[in-house]
């Protein structure tokens, strides 16, 4: 067992990234469009949180010094349904993958520059 897996069991951990973003106002016109729905709760005026499962949280926050940097991947269950439901909202991936190991990953950026990827097991 890696070290880190013994630090970070299953048990106690959350994850909480953050996206920076320049313009918040587009930004979370963006990422609502992107999840689907408005964020679970607006931390400030700044920073807005989607709960994507208990205990881990993706947000974007006015930081226009980072802004467009971030590159994150999120593994979801149903990728074919989410993706599905992403292209009726009129999002497109940037770009779509598909790993030896049949892995499939589609990529999005949004209008700042950062990338948010999800994945989805094999068919």
């Amino acid at each position: 067992m890696s070290e880190a897996k013994k630090i970070f069991s299953d048990d106690g951990v959350d994850l909480y990234a953050v996206i920076p973003v320049n313009d918040y106002a587009a930004a979370l016109v963006w990422y609502e469009q992107l999840f689907g729905c408005p964020p679970t709760f607006v931390a400030s005026d700044t920073e807005a949180v989607w709960e994507l499962a208990e205990h881990r949280s993706v947000a974007i926050e006015q930081l226009p010094e980072h802004a467009g940097h971030a590159v994150l991947t999120v593994f979801i269950n149903d990728f074919s349904d989410f993706t599905e439901k992403v292209a009726k909202r009129e999002l497109t991936p940037v770009k779509r993958e598909t790993y030896g190991n049949g892995v499939r990953k589609a990529v999005y950026r949004d209008p700042e520059g950062n990338e948010i990827g999800f994945g989805g097991a094999p068919v």
